[in-house]
């Protein structure tokens, strides 16, 4: 097993790798070694990964149609209790919703193995809608291929697991049965009619040269013989990807998705990738590939997924939005929704400062960005959330919300807008200010509740009080 040679560069201060070169197309075919490439050096695994850089940075290559798919049914449904049919139907309306009419959530894969899986295909499919489409998810074999070819879906996914942790120490094969038995099953679809997505798994830890090329490059070939699309989903499984400008392979996300373009010749459009959040890196580097010229991103709805997650639907819908400057039909006030059903109907537990869809990601608690809110909520809002996702920016009270907290709260809690707004140096405000402060002089360290505060409003002016809940 060879080891990755790094270095460290004293000029540029970067960990470096001379292993990983650029070849020449011809150069780009199968290399059946006799044992696995692990790429220790910089994947040891009693140490955390290295990143490494060759200094080439490539040229951003934005496609001119981006869109986004989903495998909240799939990889999201892996990490958490199953969902209900009704659950499915559900979700899958709202995704349509969120990706209005242009598709913006453009598919949707599915398990095909259970009752309710296939239950759930039907009833979605019964719904009528255009976008998402329903595709499945297979592994690559004949078995699970039987439970897909009287579904009537036009693509499926299929694993074909490409770094040699997985090939040699999963599947226990060379790379040349690899590549054999993922063409037949392959094969197998095309002759079905079935466009065939290839998931090329763990793609971040996988010899780029000596087996995703060759691999890519059979696929356009079976492409062209077949006159049937075959895409390629490049699967960062264990999150390894980077975007930092001029880092190296295996783990440069845009220097994969260019090779894939470049060596392999594969269209934009038949390239997607799939990323996890193992080390906080999901959003920025599904961002990346599609800067590098991969129109399709896979995510889930709330980031749900193995491990850390999958890239969130809403955090690329968001994305999308700021690359394009516009969001193209899709109603964005949707993802509130969803993040409520999923709290409410299925019982997850959504981390408060999530952004977009926590209870606290448009929340303030100090007293100077409470102020500037009640000047110009401009100053500490992200954008108009009430406008766009239906939720207020709120004031939480405590110990640091000084008045102008107090008064922000006052006027959000009451709907109280234009000459009905309270400033922070309305008396009523500075008597609930001294009613909170007493509290936490007590050593109190929890928020006041909004049933606190309106009853110190009550006590302090019974009048404006009563004519507020009117």
């Amino acid at each position: 097993m060879k080891k990755i040679d790094i270095t460290y560069n004293n000029k540029t201060n970067l960990l470096e790798c001379d292993d990983i070169k650029l070849p020449k197309t011809e150069q780009c075919q199968l290399q059946d070694t006799p044992e696995a490439q692990l790429y220790r050096g910089l994947f040891d695994f009693d140490k955390i990964p290295k990143v490494t850089f060759d200094g080439q940075v490539l040229p951003v290559a934005m496609p001119a149609d981006i869109w986004i798919t989903d495998t909240t049914f799939r990889d999201g449904q892996q990490s958490m209790a199953p969902f209900t049919l009704e659950q499915i139907v559900e979700l899958f309306k709202l995704m349509s919703r969120l990706g209005g009419p242009k598709g913006l959530i453009r598919q949707s894969e599915f398990f095909p193995y259970s009752d309710i899986d296939k239950k759930a295909i039907a009833k979605c499919r019964d719904l009528g809608l255009k976008f998402p489409e329903i595709t499945t998810w297979i592994r690559a074999n004949d078995k699970d291929f039987a439970l897909i070819k009287d579904l009537q879906v036009a693509e499926t996914g299929i694993l074909v697991s490409c770094s040699d942790y997985h090939i040699f120490n999963k599947l226990g094969l060379t790379r040349a049965q690899a590549l054999d038995k993922y063409l037949g099953i392959i094969k197998t679809c095309l002759s079905h009619g079935i466009k065939p997505r290839c998931h090329l798994e763990d793609i971040t830890r996988a010899d780029f040269f000596g087996f995703v090329i060759p691999f890519a490059i059979e696929l356009q070939k079976l492409s062209k013989e077949s006159g049937t699309p075959v895409k390629i989903r490049a699967c960062d499984t264990m999150g390894y990807g980077v975007n930092h400008p001029g880092a190296a392979l295996p783990r440069a996300v845009d220097k994969l998705i260019y090779g894939l373009r470049t060596y392999a010749g594969v269209p934009s459009d038949m390239l997607e990738w799939h990323g996890h959040n193992d080390f906080y890196r999901v959003v920025s580097n599904a961002t990346a590939a599609w800067l590098a010229g991969c129109s399709s991103v896979n995510c889930s709805l709330l980031g749900i997924g193995e491990r850390t997650g999958n890239c969130p639907t809403e955090a690329m819908a968001i994305e999308y939005t700021q690359l394009r400057g516009t969001t193209d039909g899709m109603d964005l006030s949707v993802i509130t929704e969803i993040a409520a059903y999923f709290e409410k109907e299925i019982g997850l537990d959504i981390a408060p400062r999530t952004p977009f869809v926590g209870s606290s990601f448009n929340t303030t608690r100090a007293g100077i960005h409470a102020d500037g809110l009640l000047k110009d909520e401009e100053i500490y809002n992200i954008f108009d959330t009430h406008k766009i996702l239906g939720v207020k920016p709120i004031v939480s009270v405590n110990n640091t919300s000084g008045h102008a907290g107090i008064a922000y709260w006052i006027n959000s809690y009451y709907n109280l807008e234009g000459n009905r707004a309270i400033k922070k140096n309305d008396p009523l405000v500075d008597t609930v200010y001294k009613m909170v402060s007493k509290e936490y002089e007590k050593e109190r360290t929890s928020i006041m509740t909004d049933k606190e505060l309106d009853a110190y409003i009550k006590k302090a002016d019974k009048k404006r009080h009563s004519g507020w809940k009117g």
